[in-house]
């Protein structure tokens, strides 16, 4: 399967990395980062796999990272894709209005 990361989710990721890299070291923050890339990936395996969240928008599903993230996705025929990343217990819910 194919895996895109949406602009959103591309956005929240570089402001993540950069939010890190200020509180920390560049390295922990690169770090961090690509684990969440990893996880990710690892949905290719087994792609419906957390939480279905077709209330906030149809065919979105959840899955924590690491007990700070939530990655949100979708799933198609062929792709899923990286819907957004919420650290921190932001609330994505309101983002996501169904």
């Amino acid at each position: 399967m194919k895996l895109v990361f949406a602009p959103l989710a591309v956005d929240q990721l570089a402001s993540l990395h950069a939010y890190i890299a200020s509180a920390s070291f560049e390295s922990r923050a690169d770090s961090y980062i690509e684990r969440i890339v990893d996880r990710c990936n690892a949905l290719r395996t087994f792609p419906l796999q957390g939480t279905p969240r077709d209330d906030l928008m149809e065919g979105l599903r959840t899955i924590g990272f690491e007990r700070r993230a939530t990655i949100l996705f979708t799933v198609s025929k062929d792709t899923i894709v990286i819907e957004a990343v919420y650290y921190g217990g932001q609330n994505f819910e309101s983002d996501f209005p169904a």
